[in-house]
């Protein structure tokens, strides 16, 4: 586990023996130091916060991170009195006094699990006796077998608020026309002073849903780009229409099929191809489905779909990645696509064998512009490394060459043993130099490979142990990760959804992240997270630029809103739906897809969920009313 944040208040348990730190049952007034037992009608044990401090020595900055590990509540630290039984204690804060500081050392092969060490000489957290109750706490050399050495971090529970949701309440027309108005609800108990976010759900179209009556539509292939494993910074699975996400037959999804700056409904029906409802600009969506794009010839449950401006015209064409290869329909002054059953444009990335037998479970493919010029080029990783085509000015992309770009980040084991379900991998500038490189969470923890101003990629770099399987990130799907901006204007970051809540690893600008940090104590396995019945997304819910979390839980939509530089306030209650609870809808991530999307072209996303009887949607109120 990263080291938490000052703002986070965390028990510090013995592993040994399991038993908290904390003051004696009967607290002296020498501040000693204990583990041991809480019983459930006692006090709680003391919670505490890690606050850095930057570590010196002889007046210089040094590169270790130390830390002041202070009560929550009394405000005392943890201390070395320097005393003969090397004795640790709370005691008061003396500023910059060095027996105060401490350096947080992971177990190397154990996560989760770490040695406390003194900045003084080394020496690290220990019991004074394993086998007694209320041992008291020592210093001791360090000794990398002794368990009753390493010490976990327990986040405290997080503080959850609600905030003011407004519902929607039918009015009646002369000629039998429908439409709402937003009302206050008593479905929550706002904070004082309180701006809503979020409506309540409003069934708005009674079509795409799972019931027979809505055309029974299934939800195998939504496009959810960290599915394939291959995600580029700023994209947002929940958003769709962003080049990146790829969808497959019977999917249902959200994409700006005009360039109009909203999003409408798309289905893909493998007799149809793709069928829309166009959004009407004030949350709905046109009664009547048409048919946006055929199917392909020669049409496979394989084919893949996506949406995206691939020229930098404004207007988003179709691109199929089909049998034989890259598909692509530009889209018309007039709205139309063509030709209807999309031009032939590269040979390869494609699932048939003439097109290189690419699957989508082991091999992502990526639209991403990689030089800066504003056109898409086609990115993938095969068995033996990543394989690029260049999409020149006249829009036609280059054919492949005989060797792959980068011999890394493949699913071969000669390629570094990649797999699409346990190691997500990113394109994304990480230096500023407008060309993106290629970013990977391999069981260890984080490999960069930069792009130099030739287009050539360097052998990766191992830059940061963390974000990897060994770490406890245990797959694409129930550990999500992304890299993106945090900070406007700053350089992307790693934000991930681990075992105890949110991880943030600053990016340098260089290639190189900070060392992770748990930021937010939600939205992690700790807290009930998982995917089996849970979303969570990134996404700028304000408008503000930044990414917001956002999390379809048991209760409905939890939000937490960005504090930039890589940190969030703690999750509030936004909408009392799209949650897995009866009473919050009964979504369920198998059968009902949910996404985060501008239908309005007000600049902010709104929620839209694919349920039984048809699409859901929840508008964003973002600073368009305010309490009184």
């Amino acid at each position: 586990m990263p080291v938490p944040i000052e703002e986070l208040k965390l028990e510090i348990v013995n592993a040994a023996t399991g038993k908290p730190l904390g003051a004696k049952a009967a607290p002296s007034a020498d501040g000693v130091l204990v583990v041991r037992d809480f019983p459930d009608d006692g006090p709680s044990p003391e919670r505490w916060q890690l606050a850095p401090v930057q570590a010196t020595q002889g007046g210089q900055a040094q590169d270790d991170q130390g830390y002041v590990i202070r009560n929550a509540v009394s405000g005392k630290v943890l201390d070395d009195p320097a005393a003969a039984d090397r004795a640790v204690r709370q005691w008061g804060a003396a500023n910059g006094k060095k027996g105060q500081q401490w350096h947080v050392v992971p177990v190397e092969g154990e996560a989760g699990l770490y040695f406390i060490e003194g900045a003084t000489d080394g020496a690290v957290l220990d019991l004074a006796d394993p086998g007694a109750d209320e041992t008291g706490i020592v210093l001791r050399e360090h000794d990398d077998s002794a368990e009753s050495q390493r010490w976990r971090f327990v986040p405290a529970e997080p503080e959850r608020t609600s905030d003011l949701v407004l519902h929607w309440a039918a009015l009646a027309h002369w000629n039998g026309r429908r439409s709402w108005r937003l009302a206050p609800s008593t479905a929550l108990r706002p904070a004082p002073g309180a701006t809503p976010s979020f409506s309540n759900m409003l069934l708005v179209l009674e079509r795409f849903g799972s019931n027979e009556d809505a055309g029974k539509w299934k939800s195998e292939g939504a496009p959810l780009p960290q599915a394939l494993g291959f995600v580029r910074a700023g994209d947002t699975p929940c958003s769709g229409g962003q080049p990146g996400w790829w969808a497959g037959a019977g999917a249902r999804f959200l994409a700006d099929t005009t360039g109009a700056g909203r999003s409408d409904i798309v289905g893909l029906e493998p007799a149809k191809g793709a069928v829309t409802s166009s959004s009407r600009g004030d949350g709905t969506f046109d009664d009547e489905e048409r048919v946006l794009h055929p199917p392909v010839p020669s049409a496979s449950p394989k084919d893949l779909w996506t949406f995206a401006d691939t020229t930098g015209g404004g207007k988003p064409d179709v691109v199929v990645l089909a049998a034989d290869g890259v598909r692509v329909s530009p889209q018309g002054e007039d709205g139309t696509f063509a030709p209807a059953g999309g031009e032939p444009a590269l040979k390869a990335f494609g699932h048939g064998e003439q097109a290189g037998g690419w699957l989508a479970d082991k091999h992502p493919r990526f639209l991403v512009d990689t030089t800066g010029d504003g056109r898409l080029d086609v990115v993938g990783c095969h068995d033996d490394g990543v394989w690029v085509s260049l999409q020149d000015e006249e829009g036609k992309f280059a054919p492949i060459g005989d060797e792959p770009v980068l011999r890394a980040f493949g699913h071969a084991e000669k390629a570094g043993g990649w797999l699409a379900d346990k190691h997500p991998r990113f394109l994304v500038d990480t230096t500023g130099d407008g060309r993106l490189d290629v970013v990977g969470c391999h069981d260890d923890g984080v490999w960069v490979s930069l792009q130099d101003e030739d287009g050539t990629f360097a052998d990766p770099l191992y830059v940061l142990d963390d974000f990897g399987v060994d770490q406890g990130w245990k797959s694409v799907e129930e550990h999500p990760r992304f890299l993106l901006r945090t900070t406007a204007g700053g350089t992307p970051d790693i934000v991930g959804f681990g075992p105890l809540g949110v991880v943030v690893a600053r990016g340098r600008g260089d290639g190189t992240f900070e060392p992770a940090k748990l930021v937010l104590n939600d939205f992690g396995d700790a807290q009930g997270w998982t995917s089996g019945k849970h979303l969570r997304f990134l996404a700028d819910v304000t408008g503000d630029g930044t990414p917001d979390i956002v999390g379809f839980g048991n209760e409905g939509v939890w939000v937490s809103h960005s504090r930039g530089e890589g940190r969030f306030e703690q999750a509030q209650l936004v909408c009392r739906g799209f949650g897995y609870n009866e009473d919050a809808g009964a979504w369920r991530v198998d059968r009902h897809p949910r996404f985060l999307a501008d239908i309005t072209g007000e600049g902010r996303v709104d929620i839209v969920g694919f349920g039984g009887p048809g699409v859901y949607v929840a508008r964003n109120l973002f600073r368009r009313f305010r309490t009184r």
